[in-house]
């Protein structure tokens, strides 16, 4: 799998915080979650990942932050154990490295062929039902107060990607885990998530700059 295909990965489960129940609403357990679930204009958090790669014992660990902009995209802040941040737009992704240089690993208007990856994650922005349910297939249930979604990828670019996408969570998505087309399997678990301030503040808005 190629670099932007991997960042991709966990950019979209930072998108699906925000969008992720409103796959398909011709769906009635999908629509009730869609109804608990807050949809917010920004939204910050932290996360916590924890990757297990086929073959090795332990699973790598990693801690950050991020900005869910639905007019704008996502920063993707990781903290530990080595900071970088990636940002993801309508027109590129582009990572930045501790010593504070960049590099745009996706640029839409140069990788045609990529912008559909792009068009998917601000689809699950916007929640654009008629997009994605042309990609996913969704099985959601309720558990309790909370509810839980499986997504499997139909077209075959994702599926070279993924095998599954699982989320849980309550009025936000508390937990993504993924199962990746050769098993690797990352487990995301979301916390402090907040919608204030309502808008970005003066660096964020640079940071997508």
């Amino acid at each position: 799998m190629n670099r932007p295909l991997r960042l991709t990965r966990v950019l979209l489960c930072a998108l699906l915080l925000v969008a992720a129940p409103l796959v398909q609403a011709a769906d009635a357990a999908v629509d009730a979650i869609t109804q608990a679930v807050a949809r917010p204009d920004v939204l910050r958090g932290q996360f916590t990942q924890e990757k297990q790669v086929s073959g090795f014992k332990n699973p790598l660990r990693s801690q950050g932050q991020f900005v869910v902009a639905r007019k704008h995209g996502v920063i993707w802040s990781t903290l530990k154990p080595f900071p970088s941040e990636v940002v993801v737009t309508a027109d590129r992704i582009l990572s930045r490295q501790r010593d504070g240089s960049t590099r745009v690993e996706l640029d839409a208007r140069q990788q045609p062929a990529m912008r559909s990856v792009n068009a998917i994650m601000f689809a699950l922005m916007s929640g654009d039902v008629q997009a994605l349910s042309s990609q996913f297939n969704v099985e959601a249930t309720r558990e309790g107060q909370g509810w839980r979604l499986k997504l499997t990828p139909k077209s075959a670019m994702l599926a070279k990607a993924f095998q599954s996408l699982t989320l849980q969570g309550d009025r936000y998505v508390r937990q993504v885990e993924i199962i990746e087309a050769n098993q690797d399997r990352t487990r995301i678990q979301f916390t402090a998530l907040s919608e204030a301030p309502a808008t970005l503040n003066a660096d964020e808005a640079r940071r997508f700059e």
